[in-house]
């Protein structure tokens, strides 16, 4: 990869670690007996002096509140969706029938401390850029760890590339394959062919093993964009996929 020349104004060190430390997939919670993106799940990552990648999605009154999918059955059992409950409501359900709830990213950033990487995946849905934007970037600005945000969603990076441009964007992309999203077909294809960089301007890149090794991809990882892979699985998995990226998002096992 080329030397790379970093914006002005952004994070050296954060930068430095998303090259080099492996990045715990929702906190270190497959191999932690606690549940992902809790706050158990976080202290174990960061225990471990890992990285942690974690999801964000906006409660009802306007709260940056971490978990991945749009509604709360598959981890609480409760059939709704996380935009309509309040933040204080999502707090008070249990994560997998343990005693975790769900947390704000403000309290996941606390017990994370101020050393591991948090790589801050934006769970914007189209056409919905801003809110949840504005409210993390007003908690990022209280933390004084190394960070970054990522998202699949091109405006929602360029939003941070306009109102807080030293904050490190990750472009994420994967295969894409058929009938699995929402996108058009050619939608999909652009996604793959990474044409949504245009718009994102991205420091690194966050791709789906499916989709690596990927031309476009190599393409911009020899100018200088570091490449992060997930969700690597195994030892095996790293291994066999080692030469098209530059440092990985794991699960399942614990990198040797």
């Amino acid at each position: 990869m080329s030397p790379v020349a970093l914006r002005s104004g952004a994070d050296a060190d954060a930068f430095n670690r998303l090259q080099t430390r492996p990045i715990a997939h929702r906190g270190l919670w497959s191999v932690g007996g606690v549940p992902e993106n809790s706050l158990g799940a976080f202290q174990h990552a960061a225990e471990q002096d890992y990285g942690v990648e974690l999801d964000v999605r906006l409660s009802a009154d306007g709260e940056a509140m971490v978990f991945h999918d749009e509604d709360l059955r598959r981890l609480t059992g409760l059939e709704s969706q996380v935009a309509s409950l309040r933040a204080e409501e999502l707090r008070r359900l249990r994560l997998s029938a343990t005693e975790e709830g769900v947390p704000s990213l403000a309290e996941a950033l606390a017990v994370i401390g101020r050393h591991a990487l948090v790589l801050i995946e934006l769970k914007t849905a189209s056409g919905q850029v801003g809110p949840l934007e504005r409210r993390v970037a007003e908690v990022m600005l209280d933390h004084r760890g190394p960070m970054a945000v990522v998202s699949f969603n091109a405006y929602s990076l360029a939003w941070f590339a306009d109102h807080h441009p030293t904050v490190l964007r990750g472009l994420n992309s994967h295969a894409f394959t058929p009938g699995e999203s929402r996108l058009s077909r050619e939608a999909a294809e652009d996604q793959r062919r990474l044409k949504h960089a245009r718009l994102a301007h991205p420091d690194f890149l966050s791709l789906g093993l499916d989709m690596l090794p990927s031309p476009e991809a190599e393409a911009m990882r020899i100018k200088g964009t570091p490449v992060l892979a997930w969700t690597v699985r195994s030892q095996a998995e790293l291994a066999a996929n080692r030469a098209h990226f530059d440092n990985f998002i794991f699960e399942g096992f614990v990198p040797s």
